[in-house]
């Protein structure tokens, strides 16, 4: 057959692979389960994104003598402690109180006498070699030069009056340095119930290590000693020195904590409506304090502010569906109700997220704009795409459920937006612009003209809420206009975005997929114009009749007309044993009846597995089984029983097409359509009385087999669909006549008959002369093919 055009790029059949396996573990549920789970879904996600939102109904952080860029009320009476404020005092107070240190003027003493019995104990000490031990700091080399000395009195007062005088200053240690930088409470334990209030403390005491070292060069100048002897000395001796001045940390944490006790709380009291600073005022230190007040009381209740939200998006949500379950009139691509919901509540959830982001910059630009009226962020707000899930649901299903995702979008926007009610008017003007402001979705810059048209409407709603608002001037009107209209555009682009996700994830064909799949050039329909041109040139017939039929009944024309190009492609696999194919012999004349009607209705099986293969969408591959629904080749059954033996069987499965019936209407319009031009063709003249006698046998004939039972046409619908294919086939086999002065009647002979009618494009295969001789089955259906070819019906 050659190239068989996929309808799907790679990158968009990745992306359904993707969305399969994404939804592949909901599919062990039930469709009513899998509802509940979508529905709780879009409630939490939209909660979420909407809840966030009230720790920053105030999001400036301003400092004492900036300027206020909007208008600040309190919404509600509000008495709150300011805890930061509150805080900050304490912290002060805690740092202001003294730290309180204990000093301990026997420890001089203890280290002097410590000294002094390790040198009794090793003086005492009785050994025949003259060697002792020495327990005090050291080691044995103290031992060793003490005993050398020959435990010289006169050296010992001198080593522990330099340990008792140094001792005796206030020595505190080295890490309590920053400590001493202020005043101090200076505790004797002696007597704990007085204490001294040092002040300069640092001056007037002396560091651990300046306390050593100075004891040091009091024992290098010790006179008699060697260095070598001194340095055992300072290794015994200096350890013994040790601070006196020890900071008590309980009973300076008591004191810091019973001083920032005495602090009041810092309490700020709001009412109802008050207005707390006013665009341009100046931020002053009370200010400061209602603000975090202000910002306090919005954080204080995030589970009762996150239970009344989500109360408000289930009902919501439910009125949505509500409002798609009954909503009026059909969509036009039969797209179920639960799945025009899930659409409409994920373009709802993916719009939300939109409006989040978009407030979200316009703060952070208005934050770094210094220069007006760039630091307002309310104009900045003007360009958020408000309107793109509105124009979305537009394009792809219909203009009452879009209106609905307009209104339930423009809600969400106040509650995002710090200035509610002004933002949702906008909202639900621009959405009702992208709504109502274009036509059916025919090409691809309807998109980009709905965009257009939304930026103009905004640019009218910036500068009508401004002047209803505040005052503004030219600067500022021309600022709106630009966000305005940046609006319009960033909704096209987000829409165009997201128009091939929603085609594909919810199985939507719009009219501009339509429109493509009609396009001469693509492989299969250049095949059948080659291979096929009979069958060619009736899918164009029967797509004019289905179009016309369609746009009778208000059902949707364009859908039928694409169906009935692709209708009949099972085709191509044999072409040659369809009548309208035929050249003269009819090649079922040499098969068996079983054997025809077998290839004849595997012409459906053909073309389903064809249409698979090259991606064709599934609502146009279902015209494929449903134009013939489930009738019976009646007339090749007839032939098969009457060359049947008398004890063979013949199974009337056998001659049935697989079905099913049609399901909606546009199947069934097809059906009466296929079967009405085939029978108009076959007549040898196909004038108004003739063509009306057939449509109607045609119809009944339909009717009465049962074919239209599933579909959801009326009785009113058929007739009209009727009366409009009996116009439809008299406008196309007019007659043709003659004109004078282009085609002159001979001079002489007999005048010639004017000729009858005749198809304008292609000529028939097989002409009957009255519409009784058309070889319609009990289905309605025409089988040329079962007839072997005659003369007389040439």
């Amino acid at each position: 057959m050659g190239l068989r055009p996929r309808f799907r790029t790679p990158f968009s059949q990745l992306r359904d692979k993707f969305a399969r396996y994404l939804i592949r573990p909901f599919e062990i549920f039930k469709p009513q389960t899998r509802l509940y789970i979508g529905f709780v879904g879009l409630v939490i996600v939209t909660t979420l994104l909407i809840g966030t939102n009230f720790s920053q109904r105030l999001t400036e952080d301003y400092k004492v003598g900036e300027v206020v860029s909007r208008t600040v009320v309190s919404p509600a009476d509000i008495t709150a402690v300011d805890t930061a404020e509150t805080e900050k005092r304490k912290a002060a107070a805690r740092a202001a109180v003294r730290p309180i240190f204990n000093y301990d003027s026997t420890r001089a003493g203890s280290s002097a006498q410590s000294f002094r019995a390790a040198w009794t104990e090793l003086k005492d000490q009785k050994t025949d070699d003259g060697n002792g031990i020495w327990n005090g700091e050291g080691g044995q080399d103290v031992a060793r030069v003490i005993i050398a000395h020959q435990f010289n009195e006169n050296d010992l007062d001198y080593l522990t009056s330099a340990i008792r005088e140094v001792g005796e200053r206030y020595i505190y240690d080295d890490a309590e340095t920053d400590r001493l930088r202020q005043e101090i409470v200076l505790v004797d334990v002696r007597n704990p119930s007085g204490h001294l209030i040092m002040p300069d403390p640092q001056n007037r005491m002396i560091s651990l290590t300046s306390a050593r070292r100075t004891l040091e060069e009091r024992i290098l100048n010790l006179q008699g000693w060697s260095q070598t002897e001194k340095a055992a000395l300072v290794a015994a001796i200096l350890p013994l020195l040790r601070p006196n001045i020890v900071l008590d940390q309980t009973a300076s944490a008591t004191a810091k904590e019973a001083e920032a006790a005495k602090v009041i709380p810092i309490v700020v009291s709001l009412k109802r409506n008050q207005v707390i600073a006013r665009e341009g005022d100046s931020v002053t230190p009370a200010m400061l304090l209602q603000f975090a007040a202000l910002k306090n009381a919005t954080q204080g209740r995030p589970w009762q502010n996150i239970i009344g939200l989500l109360l408000v998006v289930i009902a919501i949500y439910l009125a949505v569906w509500k409002f798609t379950e009954h909503r009026s009139g059909s969509t036009s691509l039969t797209l179920s109700k639960r799945r025009a919901f899930a659409l409409v509540g994920s373009a709802i959830v993916v719009q939300t997220a939109l409006l989040r982001i978009g407030f979200i910059l316009s703060d952070s630009l208005a934050a770094q704009m210094t220069r007006a009226p760039f630091t307002n962020a309310a104009i900045w707000n003007f360009a958020i795409p408000f309107a793109a899930a509105a124009l979305l649901v537009a394009l792809l299903i219909d203009t009452q459920l879009a209106f609905i995702t307009g209104v339930v979008s423009a809600i969400f926007a106040g509650l995002l937006a710090p200035s509610g009610m002004q933002q949702s008017v906008y909202a639900i003007i621009s959405c009702a612009a992208a709504v109502y402001g274009i036509g059916r979705y025919r090409e691809r810059q309807s998109v980009t003209l709905a965009g257009l048209f939304v930026g103009g409407v905004n640019i009218l709603m910036a500068v009508a809420l401004l002047a209803y608002a505040e005052s503004f001037s030219v600067n500022v009107i021309l600022f709106a206009a630009a966000c305005a209209f940046t609006s319009g555009l960033l909704t096209a682009v987000f829409t165009a975005g997201g128009l091939p996700i929603n085609e594909s994830a919810f199985g939507i064909l719009t009219d501009v997929k339509l429109l493509e799949l009609s396009n001469a050039d693509l492989p299969v329909l250049g095949q059948m114009a080659i291979r096929a041109p009979g069958t060619n040139q009736h899918a164009h017939a029967v797509g004019q009749l289905a179009e016309d039929a369609c746009r009778a009944v208000g059902a949707n024309s364009l859908l039928a007309r694409i169906g009935a190009l692709y209708h009949d492609i099972g085709k191509l696999a044999a072409p040659e044993y369809f009548v309208e194919n035929q050249h003269g012999e009819n090649p079922h004349d040499r098969l068996r009846p079983v054997q025809s009607a077998k290839i004849i209705t595997s012409h459906v099986t053909y073309g389903l597995r064809l249409a698979k293969e090259i991606g064709l969408p599934k609502q146009i591959a279902d015209f494929i089984p449903q134009h013939h629904g489930t009738r019976t080749l009646h007339f090749f059954l007839r032939k098969a029983q009457a060359l049947a033996k008398p004890d063979e069987v013949v199974s009337e499965r056998e001659f049935r097409y697989p079905g099913p019936k049609p399901q909606f209407k546009e199947a069934a319009i097809m059906m009466l359509a296929d079967s009405c031009e085939a029978a108009a063709r076959s007549l040898e003249r196909p004038d108004p009385e003739n063509i009306r006698t057939i449509v109607q046998k045609i119809v009944d004939a339909i009717i009465s087999d049962g074919q239209l039972d599933e579909c959801d046409l009326t009785l009113r619908e058929l007739t009209t669909i009727r009366e409009a294919v009996i116009s439809a086939l008299t406008a196309i086999y007019h007659a043709r006549i003659d004109y004078p002065g282009f085609n002159p009647p001979p001079l002489s002979g007999p005048l010639p008959k004017v000729p009858a009618a005749e198809i304008d494009s292609e000529e028939r295969g097989i002409s009957y002369r009255l519409p009784s001789e058309v070889p319609i089955s009990e289905g309605g259906e025409v089988e040329d093919e079962a007839l072997p070819r005659r003369s007389s019906q040439r």
